[in-house]
């Protein structure tokens, strides 16, 4: 039979009765209070633990800005150095720093060209001016030959075309300055011209170097004023008015061979026991003014009518 509930007492003034529990749901019960528990206690640290970081950063940042406030702004300072270096160079063409012009302002804008860059600054004086003789010239007895090199190709010194051939001499309407020689021999051998020498004109540093003609010395030696110009295509600093370095001669065109005599032909010459094996343009070679023995001079003439006759061709004379 079912067993009996108690029930309260007919006056219902009775404590009510526990319920009675098994011991399975006793067990579930308390464990979903635990976990009860549990939840609440992680959920409180959850919010607790994002204050107390937010607050720990908040400090260390304010610890940061008081004890170095510039990092934010020097990055700033460093990319504006760098965009005005590059733009410095700007103010100084790289031609005024090879030219050595240190009165150049440092400035964006381009300068403009100076009279300087040219082959003079100012002209050289009238070689009519100029006496024909130097009294400081030891003179010799009667003509004294030579061999002068210049250049017939283009080839640029210092932003200057270097380039002088024998047809550039023979188009010249007056003497010819022989400038830019900066070799204390050859530079001595021009010292010791007469007025009166000859001289071969040699073309150098070209395809076909050889002897193609000859020229006269007009005028005796004098300063070369280049040397002391900026902007010229050999200026020596150390040549000053006081002290003048470097010498000219003045020439004019005498011939033009028809036929050149070239450098391997020279050095077939100057083989040993050859016409030419003494001969200065043979043993030193990179002198662009060098001495001429009279035999030599000679027999290089001789050469150059014989081969203008083999060729059925003639000199072309001033």
């Amino acid at each position: 039979m079912p067993p009996r509930k108690r029930a309260l007492d007919a006056a219902g003034d009775g404590e009510p009765l526990a319920k009675r529990r098994s011991s399975r749901q006793a067990t579930a019960a308390a464990t979903a209070s635990a976990a009860t528990a549990q939840h609440k206690a992680a959920t409180a640290s959850a919010k607790a633990v994002p204050t107390t970081t937010l607050a720990k950063k908040q400090q260390e940042k304010k610890k940061a800005a008081s004890k170095d406030p510039a990092p934010a702004t020097k990055p700033k300072g460093r990319v504006a150095t760098k965009t005005k270096a590059k733009a410095k160079p700007r103010g100084k063409p790289k031609a005024e720093a090879e030219d050595g012009d240190e009165a150049a302002a440092d400035t964006e804008e381009p300068e403009k060209p100076s009279a300087s860059r040219g082959r003079d600054v100012t002209p050289d004086p009238d070689p009519a001016s100029l006496p024909v003789q130097n009294p400081e010239t030891v003179r010799h007895d009667g003509e004294w030959y030579w061999l002068m090199k210049a250049e017939p190709e283009s080839r640029f010194e210092g932003g200057v075309d270097v380039r002088f051939s024998i047809d550039d001499l023979r188009a010249c309407t007056k003497p010819e300055g022989w400038d830019g020689i900066r070799n204390y021999a050859a530079r001595n051998n021009l010292r010791a011209m007469n007025a009166g020498d000859k001289a071969f004109f040699y073309h150098s540093n070209c395809k076909t170097p050889g002897i193609v003609g000859t020229m006269e010395i007009v005028r005796e030696h004098s300063e070369d004023k280049s040397a002391r110009r900026p902007g010229t295509p050999y200026y020596d600093p150390q040549s000053t008015r006081d002290k003048p370095r470097w010498s000219l001669v003045h020439v004019e065109f005498r011939r033009k061979f028809a036929v050149p005599i070239l450098l391997p032909e020279l050095r077939e010459l100057g083989a040993a026991g050859g016409p030419l094996a003494q001969m200065q343009l043979i043993k030193q070679s990179r002198l662009s003014v060098s001495k001429v023995s009279g035999d030599e001079w000679r027999a290089l003439c001789e050469l150059a009518d014989k081969k203008a006759r083999d060729a059925g061709l003639e000199h072309e004379d001033a």
